[in-house]
């Protein structure tokens, strides 16, 4: 079983469950307006920016065996397009719902778990801490999975010349005159022919000619 790690009820991502008791079916709606952790979203492609505000609206639920934490978190996300590398910006909108459990629950009546059933369910839970409930490795997962995978500053951004490197968004008829490569012997072979019929023209007997001229001397 997954105990949190001893909580800060100063951290603003650490919450308070007290005032719901244990009475199942209690509910509390809130607000809160808190900066964002650090790398969060993904590192070096898109993610919010640390410290960056971030908005969440969150739905606290007393059940049997714990706490049901439902909730959206809202903010502006940063990155990089994967097309023309151009900086980009989006809104970021992540829902999450996950369930703390009170570190007894399996005392107060819930059947445990046989050894092997349902044993990676188990290890997965999350617990409460005195009441308190850290928000942060629920949040984090919920952005991954909202963030796209490879942000793009427009849907049909034709990226990166693969020749020369240039933004083709700015320039629409950019292009290079292409070689087939099947000619490119060719026109080098007619460019020395071209240049032999040069210094033909221009008076210059070829070497093997006046080798035979001296030899008829």
């Amino acid at each position: 079983m997954a105990h949190n790690a001893r909580l800060d009820h100063r951290n603003p991502l650490v919450f308070d469950t007290h005032d719901l008791g244990r009475r199942p079916g209690a509910l509390r709606r809130l607000t809160r307006s808190v900066p964002a952790p650090r790398d969060l979203g993904l590192p070096g492609v898109v993610g919010v920016p640390e410290g960056a505000p971030l908005e969440l609206e969150l739905r606290l639920e007393s059940v049997m065996d714990g706490v049901l934490v439902t909730g959206t978190a809202r903010a502006q996300a940063e990155g990089e397009c994967v097309r023309c590398l151009e900086p980009v910006g989006l809104e970021l909108e992540a829902d999450f719902q996950e369930m703390f459990s009170y570190p007894d629950a399996d005392d107060r009546g819930r059947v445990s778990a046989e050894p092997g059933d349902d044993a990676e369910d188990d290890e997965d839970r999350l617990f409460l801490e005195d009441g308190l409930f850290d928000l942060e490795p629920l949040l984090r997962d919920a952005v991954v999975l909202a963030l796209p995978m490879q942000p793009v500053c427009q849907e049909d951004c034709p990226g990166l010349c693969s020749e020369c490197g240039a933004r083709l968004a700015d320039d629409p008829d950019h292009h290079h005159d292409a070689v087939d490569i099947r000619w490119a012997a060719l026109q080098g072979l007619a460019g020395s022919l071209e240049d032999g019929e040069k210094d033909e023209m221009s008076g210059g007997a070829p070497q093997s000619a006046r080798a035979d001229e001296k030899q008829e001397k």
